[in-house]
């Protein structure tokens, strides 16, 4: 794994030179190491499905304890498939995205594939503090991929404004982060979940490091800088704001519920706040025009969503969660990368200037019918298959007398229908016709207006 790690570093120090030989075929070059490092992660999948794990550990600050450990178990094996996937993808897409005029194409394409690495450096480190160490490099990098249009003051604004919510939220988590590995006298993520630390000390740990997983992962009240973060290319938000940064948190809890979801004050923050997240985030989606906004509101309903059911703390919720993180990342990279095509095509996102691109493109219509139709739900894909494991979940928790299962279970279903809604409203607004009742100008597919 550090392997890995040093040629995801290597690589992305020598993308920028490479890109000046190649031009936009570069992109095509380094999605190799994503893939590669994809493969390498499915070699792991039989260690991985007998309930093992795999590890490498090298001395780093040893007066510390502190290692750089890693550690690839079932969690960490489904996100970094995750990461490294659908980072390959949206690399290729890249190639036929830009143009060779691009300005800082290199170092767009060096911070995008050194984005990769990093984020599959925190999903597998099994040390709190190197994980943290990557936590904060993901800022870094995403603040210099949003930001990515220099030129322009709406991208470098919302640059910094992810920058600053994100490091807030991880300078917070750090104090809780020290707290509790001082408490516990380990740095190593795998004995604080297998042995809690308990008390007060852990207490306010934990919800220390709860405010950096919802900043990082865009909750209530930190959602604002994600829709912001929509100034960036599409290739960013496919990846950082559907698959990756944005799962950061989702990852951090969901590491740590086994070990602490029953810590005073778990519950009543990640069930408010993500039910709460999930309802603004959805509601607000429905009165976006441009389509990357209504894939970004929905992004934070969704990722409300998905917080509650990963921070439930059940073996069953756990599953689920699992389930529906892979569903969403999918789903929703490949939603932002049609947005891409059909901006390049139609010259415009705003859903009320598109019109008969569903008739001039009926493949692209298709391909982006199926995971719209994961987004809301709809059986057989994999968008049903993780709801319906969520409402199972959460309904057998509550019958059992667990009062949370009930709060989690009506506000996901409302938000759930809320997502249908919206699901339907961007798959019309970009393929359906609009005819007299256009109150504005229609784009036809050809790009006139």
């Amino acid at each position: 794994m550090t392997t890995i790690l040093l040629a995801f570093l290597a690589l992305s120090v020598l993308t920028p030179a490479l890109t000046r030989v190649l031009s936009t075929k570069v992109f095509y070059l380094i999605a190799l190491l994503p893939a590669a490092a994809f493969v390498f992660t499915l070699t792991q999948t039989a260690t991985v499905t007998r309930g093992g794990s795999e590890t490498s550990s090298i001395p780093w600050i040893p007066q510390l304890g502190v290692a750089l450990s890693f550690r690839v178990d079932t969690l960490a094996w489904l996100l970094a498939l995750v990461v490294t996937g659908v980072g390959a993808l949206v690399l290729v897409y890249c190639a036929r995205y830009f143009d060779a005029d691009e300005p800082a194409l290199g170092r767009f394409a060096a911070c995008l594939l050194a984005f990769a690495g990093t984020m599959y450096g925190l999903v597998t480190a099994d040390d709190v503090v190197v994980m943290f160490m990557f936590w904060e490099i993901t800022s870094v990098l995403s603040y210099l991929l949003i930001g990515h249009y220099t030129f322009r003051r709406e991208s470098r604004g919302a640059a910094l404004q992810a920058l600053i919510v994100t490091t807030f939220g991880g300078l917070v988590m750090l104090v809780g982060v020290v707290m509790l590995s001082v408490e516990a006298g380990t740095t190593s993520l795998a004995l604080l979940v297998a042995q809690p630390v308990t008390g007060p000390v852990a207490t306010w740990a934990i919800l220390l490091i709860l405010v950096g997983a919802l900043s990082k992962s865009a909750l209530v009240p930190f959602h604002f800088w994600l829709p912001a973060a929509m100034a960036a290319p599409t290739p960013v938000s496919a990846y950082l704001h559907a698959a990756a940064m944005v799962k950061a948190g989702i990852y951090l809890v969901a590491r740590l519920a086994p070990g602490y979801a029953d810590t005073e004050g778990w519950m009543p923050v990640l069930m408010t706040i993500g039910v709460w997240t999930m309802l603004v985030g959805a509601w607000r989606s429905l009165r976006q025009h441009d389509l990357k906004l209504v894939l970004a509101y929905g992004t934070v309903s969704q990722l409300g969503f998905i917080m509650v059911v990963v921070g439930f703390g059940t073996r069953d919720a756990a599953l689920a969660g699992a389930a529906l993180l892979l569903a969403h990342a999918l789903y929703k990279a490949a939603l932002f990368l049609v947005v891409g095509i059909i901006d390049h095509r139609a010259g415009t996102r705003d859903l009320r200037k598109l019109s008969g691109i569903g008739r001039s493109d009926p493949a692209l219509a298709v391909i982006a019918l199926v995971p719209v139709a994961s987004m809301a739900g709809l059986p057989p894909l994999l968008g049903f298959v993780a709801k319906e494991a969520v409402f199972t979940a959460f309904l057998e928790a509550a019958l059992h007398g667990d009062g949370w299962g009930w709060v989690a279970l009506a506000g996901t279903a409302v938000g759930s229908l809320l997502t249908v809604a919206y699901s339907i409203r961007f798959f019309h607004g970009a393929f359906g016709t609009r005819g007299r009742w256009c109150r504005r100008p229609c784009t036809r597919a050809a790009g006139t207006s």
